[in-house]
């Protein structure tokens, strides 16, 4: 008598279990591409975006004390990252083409990751090498991630921009109030507690490892992640040089301020603390701005009225600071205006990108042009600052033309927030 297969027994390689296995595999894509997962994965990239630089200045007279380093060098502890964020971007368009933004990405968090553990390394070498790999790491997240967020949310591409650049502010300012504490928590000095953010960037490499999967699905449905995309000549584009002008000297301000402004208030009268203070209320307020203004934009069809509010919040907070930058009160007004305009200037900035890019391959392009001429433009206004008040023994003049700067921020602005699409 033959021998049958029991019908209780099917065979394991038979189309029945194939199918439940492709089910099963399509079932946990589907749950790894949820768009909460994403949002996730954006939010924790971008908390990592400032954190480690922000973590450098409350250390920064204890790393020079350590390392012997002469003011002048201590300065570059924190300019060089600038510096390179304008020097990595215009690459990352090509690598976003060729890998996928979401490869380039995880590259990028792992990279900075490196990066923060290289500069703790007790070697001067190795502290400025460590400062060039993050600001190379941060230029690729900076170019990358606008990019990102036009493919994924076309129709909110504003409003997730508030979300991401609210995370990058929220970073950096939980990373400033927290490096103290944290070195004498772990008890390792310095480098223990600017080591520490590389653990966030790690835990951020893992969030982000469900996006992988996503990149590849899209590859497979034809969606632009890393094909062929249409090169828009974006440098040659009047609207690519006004966003690229406002961002470069709304981020000038920024760093010039960030780094000068206790000095100012102290220089004028005021408590080093109570000027610390005021410096730290405006970072918080910048949150705020960062996170409205973008959702303000993506509800205009033009934004020029309120590209010129922000550049005219900027001005009278520094005009404040002109004329009565000792006064109490008016000191925290100043703080007020300019921590809104700032933070919203920031995230105005983005919004630009991906409201003026017709798709996610031109945003990139954008975002790989105007991120060079903002931070390379921005890298230069701390170090012309603290020169004019060397040369001049006061601060006037360098406040005065951040004030005529002002005045060009707000033409270009005008200007970048007309209903325009490149590409």
């Amino acid at each position: 008598m033959p021998v049958t297969d029991s019908p209780q027994s099917p065979p394991l390689t038979g189309p029945a279990p194939q199918r439940r296995a492709r089910a099963d595999r399509a079932a946990l894509r589907d749950r790894l591409v949820h768009p909460g997962l994403l949002l996730a994965g954006i939010v924790l990239v971008a908390l990592n975006m400032r954190a480690c630089l922000a973590a450098v200045s409350p250390m920064v007279a204890e790393v020079q004390r350590s390392l012997g380093l002469s003011a002048t060098a201590s300065g570059l502890i924190t300019a060089v990252p600038v510096l390179f964020q304008g020097v990595g971007a215009p690459l990352t368009p090509r690598l976003v083409r060729r890998h996928g933004v979401e490869r380039v990405v995880l590259g990028a968090v792992l990279l900075l990751a490196g990066g923060v553990l290289l500069r703790v390394l007790p070697t001067v070498a190795a502290l400025y090498a460590g400062c060039v790999v993050i600001g190379v790491a941060i230029s690729v997240l900076n170019v990358a991630m606008p990019s990102l967020i036009k493919r994924e949310f076309p129709d909110r591409a504003a409003a997730m921009t508030g979300v991401y650049s609210t995370a990058m502010l929220v970073g950096a300012t939980l990373a400033a109030a927290v490096s103290v504490p944290l070195e004498r928590a772990l008890g390792g000095g310095w480098r223990f507690s600017l080591g520490f953010w590389s653990v966030l960037a790690l835990v951020a490499a893992v969030g982000w490892l469900p996006q992988l999967l996503r990149g590849r699905a899209g590859a497979a449905a034809g969606s632009p992640v890393a094909g062929a995309a249409p090169v828009v000549r974006v440098w040659r584009s009047v609207t690519a040089w006004q966003i690229s002008v406002f961002m470069g000297i709304s981020s000038l301000l920024v760093y010039s301020l960030v780094a000068w402004m206790p000095t100012i208030l102290a220089d004028h009268g005021m408590d080093r603390g109570t000027a610390g203070l005021v410096f730290a209320f405006s970072n918080l307020v910048q949150v705020a701005g960062a996170f409205a203004v973008p959702l303000l934009a993506g509800r205009m069809r033009r934004q020029r009225g309120l590209a010129v509010a922000m550049v005219t919040l900027n001005a009278l907070g520094i005009a404040g600071l002109l004329v009565a930058p000792g006064a109490g009160a008016w000191a925290w007004v100043c703080a007020l205006l300019l921590g809104v305009a700032q933070g919203g200037s920031l995230g105005l900035g983005l919004s630009f990108i991906v409201l003026r890019a017709g798709g996610s391959a031109v945003a990139a392009q954008l975002s790989g042009m105007t991120q060079t001429v903002g931070y390379l433009v921005a890298a230069s206004g701390p170090v012309a600052a603290g020169a004019l008040h060397q040369a001049t023994g006061g601060w006037t003049v360098p406040l005065a033309l951040m004030l005529l700067l002002c005045a060009v921020a707000a033409v270009a602005g005008f200007g970048a927030g007309r209903d325009r699409v490149l590409g």
